[in-house]
């Protein structure tokens, strides 16, 4: 059955054949350091480990050896870049004090070095040269020394961000696996004492029936009404713990999701029909699965909507999960920050597969939810076919 209203991406793509859908990994991208990293690496760990006295001796040493070779070829041959970068090494290691205790040995040491080579006519204007370099090399320690401090709160804003988005990852994971395991409760305990008690009674209903009895028709109705509750607790079940995402893909879960909401709750919910999508992380085809579940949850209880349209759209390096309703839609406000569980909870795990997630109106009314997560994808050789 073809949907009243379509998404803009199966507009686009209604003149087009549908391409074998995409076997879809989560990409890992890996970045090896290069040989100087690795020594800069070695270097820094080795220069941290000392003391800041230790650390000042350590580079004066250097710095001596530089003052040799600046004697050697007097003043011809610059090193003030070279005593620069001692400078800014000790900074980055030391910070400020080392550094401008660095900067002054280096210029005592440049100025021995270059004292009988300089051509300066007066020691007025070389001692005013060695204060202008001084004072540029205890800017540039300075400077370092800023660079290294906000890198250094950079680097422990982003491991706090890490270790908050890490929390949030382990909640929705606590939360998924008690989840999991009331729906297991359910399918095992309920649902398999429901089914006995419907057998019990449909061969009590036999019986009455065997002999006669009025009260043949009324454990019937009983029968009928078990094997009712039967199938609402499995698909309670099914909704709280889908085992099937992992057993039949992702697709055909959603497909499946949707005939039994659309069973239960009379509003036709249609899947956009493409190829199946295989996603190799079956804790990404449970976030998406989730998400997916509790958006068609809102637009069939809370929007109005007459029709829901879901769609699992591969578009090149992305994938794309759409629900889209003609409902009354949200208020802004709503759009833009809710305290709602639902919301919230879909939010965290766009959050945590690093996905992004929108709600916006529909043209004509309505509410559009997508959620975009970048993937690597792989030509998948059989397409999925829903029943």
């Amino acid at each position: 059955m073809t949907p009243a209203f379509r998404t803009p991406m199966q507009a686009a793509a209604a003149n087009t054949d549908v391409p074998s859908v995409p076997h879809i990994t989560a990409p890992r991208e890996t970045a090896s350091p290069s040989a100087m990293a690795k020594a800069w690496g070695r270097l820094e760990a080795w220069l941290q480990a000392r003391s800041k006295l230790g650390l000042y001796f350590s580079i004066l040493a250097v710095g001596l050896l530089v003052g040799w070779v600046d004697w050697i070829t007097s003043y011809e041959i610059n090193f003030a870049l070279v005593y620069a970068t001692l400078v800014v090494v000790s900074a980055w290691v030391g910070g400020r004090n080392v550094a401008i205790w660095v900067a002054v040995t280096n210029v005592i040491i440049s100025d021995v070095a270059n004292w009988t080579s300089q051509p300066y006519k007066s020691t007025v204007g070389y001692c005013l040269s060695n204060f202008n370099r001084l004072t540029f090399w205890c800017f540039m320690g300075v400077l370092t020394d800023l660079v290294r401090r906000r890198q250094n709160a950079d680097a422990e804003r982003i491991q706090a961000l890490e270790e908050l988005r890490q929390l949030e990852i382990e909640i929705i994971s606590v939360s998924e696996h008690e989840q999991q395991r009331i729906g297991q409760d359910l399918h095992d305990g309920l649902c398999q004492q429901l089914a006995a008690i419907g057998c019990a009674a449909r061969a009590l209903a036999d019986d009455l029936q065997a002999g006669s009895r009025p009260e043949a028709e009324d454990a019937t109705k009983i029968e009928q009404a078990i094997q009712e509750s039967v199938q609402d607790a499995r698909g309670l079940a099914r909704g709280i713990f889908p085992v099937h995402v992992d057993r039949i893909g992702l697709s055909a879960a959603l497909a499946e999701m949707a005939q039994s909401t659309q069973r239960l709750t009379g509003v036709p919910i249609h899947v956009t029909d493409s190829a199946e999508v295989q996603l190799d992380d079956p804790e990404v085809a449970m976030h998406l699965f989730r998400i997916a579940q509790e958006a068609v949850a809102n637009a069939v209880k809370h929007s109005g909507a007459r029709e829901v349209v879901l769609s699992l759209l591969p578009d090149n390096d992305y994938l794309e999960l759409r629900v889209d309703d003609n409902g009354k839609g949200l208020p802004a406000r709503t759009q833009a920050s809710s305290t709602g569980m639902g919301l919230r909870t879909m939010r965290y795990r766009a959050h945590a597969l690093g996905a992004e997630l929108a709600i916006e109106p529909r043209a004509g009314g309505g509410t559009s939810l997508w959620c975009r997560l970048k993937v690597r994808t792989h030509l998948h050789p059989e397409p999925y076919v829903p029943n």
